[in-house]
């Protein structure tokens, strides 16, 4: 029987997030980590972390709060809030931590978490890449993900809208 419990237990506030990253290394673990709104979980979402979980032995999402998903996205984003959008990916079995950003950029958490591998999708260059520089410093790597074609929350959004 899976304990249910496991799930509210991978959201995790910053230090002790960092307290369970010392752990990981501790046994010589690697981490990748990737951020995002995660607003509507769709096809292109799951894809994109499956990737990201095979980069490292242990997957950190980083999800953007209410207020920095508003500034990205606008006037009625998210449509989920903060909690809920955590909740669903810490369910996921390919997703070991997730901790939520206030900040516009996951750049602090980053600096914070040191990834062994930095993964976006496929719409990034690692030019654009928030963290890319300092992780290539440190010794880390960045993966960039294929976007899968025709899954988007804007997508989304704009078909429930048209049905509407």
């Amino acid at each position: 029987m899976k304990q249910a419990d496991a799930i509210q237990k991978k959201i995790l506030a910053l230090p002790a997030l960092l307290s369970q990253v010392r752990g990981w290394r501790v046994t010589s673990k690697t981490i990748a980590f990737t951020n995002g709104c995660f607003d509507i979980l769709h096809e292109g979402h799951i894809y994109s972390l499956s990737q990201a979980a095979k980069e490292a032995d242990f997957l950190i999402v980083g999800v953007n709060s209410d207020a920095s998903t508003k500034k990205l996205k606008g006037e009625g984003r998210p449509v989920n809030n903060e909690h809920s959008r955590a909740l669903l990916l810490a369910s996921l079995a390919i997703v070991d931590a997730v901790v939520i950003f206030e900040e516009d950029t996951p750049l602090e958490l980053i600096n914070a978490i040191q990834p062994d591998v930095l993964v976006k999708g496929g719409d990034y260059t690692i030019e654009q890449i928030v963290g890319a520089k300092e992780t290539i410093a440190r010794g880390g790597k960045v993966a960039i993900n294929p976007i899968v074609e025709g899954f988007s929350s804007t997508g989304i959004l704009e078909k429930i809208r048209l049905l509407g």
